[in-house]
């Protein structure tokens, strides 16, 4: 096929772009979209109220709020990113849209941030408990600033491992169920009873190595107001991990 001088040229980063739209508002065109922001609206409050006594505690912080937002996203992020890849297998759809001047990459970068955006649109809808917190006593801003973005960056790592579970299967079911309990584990290291467990068969310096693998462990410090280098990295690292390792699946077959 020859090239047509007259034709425009694709603007740099333009796939991208055109993928990432189609996915974000893909999430939005069912009811289910609005059932999962609403569940994660309602879990995260019950669970900070009801679990974590954020009001008889009478301080006007957020950290009891932020506490149980690993065990959220061990579960809801899982959900989202199920149709990431085994939707467009079992569809076969996927052909279709690598018939786009697109490559893989592309689309695997466009999918993976639109999910992730859609995930910051349910913790955004979290903010109420933010105003609220702050119209009943005088927090520091920059803290609830700060545990917001390690729950976002701890979702992002949540995503990086639903999507390897997503490019894996065909079902999204099995991709959901596979992601969760990935996460779960990851939220479980950390926890007092599971470290008891570690302690039996590792040395300590181990035991403590294993820790920092902990998205509670990690995401401690921002609920502090410390956006720390180390559990950024760390987040980060989980993230993109998971998105290069599904796209090098998804390429490869």
């Amino acid at each position: 096929m020859t090239h047509n001088p007259d034709s425009p040229t694709p603007r740099p980063g333009a796939a991208f772009w055109a993928v990432l739209r189609r996915e974000f508002a893909g999430y939005f065109r069912t009811p289910l979209a609005y059932v999962f922001l609403a569940v994660f609206n309602a879990f995260a409050i019950s669970l900070a109220f009801f679990v974590g006594n954020i009001y008889e505690a009478g301080v006007a912080s957020l950290d009891r709020f932020f506490l149980y937002h690993p065990w959220l996203w061990a579960f809801l992020a899982p959900a989202a990113g199920a149709r990431l890849w085994a939707e467009e297998r079992r569809q076969g759809t996927i052909e279709l849209l690598l018939t786009w001047p697109v490559t893989v990459w592309e689309a695997a970068l466009g999918k993976f941030f639109a999910a992730w955006l859609f995930l910051g649109c349910a913790l955004l809808i979290t903010l109420p408990m933010a105003f609220t917190v702050c119209y009943l006593g005088d927090p520091d801003v920059g803290v609830i600033v700060s545990g917001y973005v390690g729950s976002f960056l701890c979702a992002g790592a949540c995503l990086g491992i639903a999507a390897i579970a997503s490019a894996l299967t065909r079902s999204q079911v099995i991709a959901f169920v596979t992601g969760f309990l990935a996460c779960f584990v990851l939220v479980l290291v950390g926890y007092g009873v599971f470290d008891e467990l570690l302690s039996g068969a590792f040395a300590t310096g181990t035991v403590e190595e294993i820790r920092r693998l902990g998205l509670w462990r990690n995401l401690e410090p921002f609920t502090l107001g410390l956006i720390d280098l180390r559990p950024t990295a760390y987040f980060l690292t989980v993230a993109f991990a998971g998105l290069g390792l599904s796209t090098l699946i998804v390429e490869r077959r």
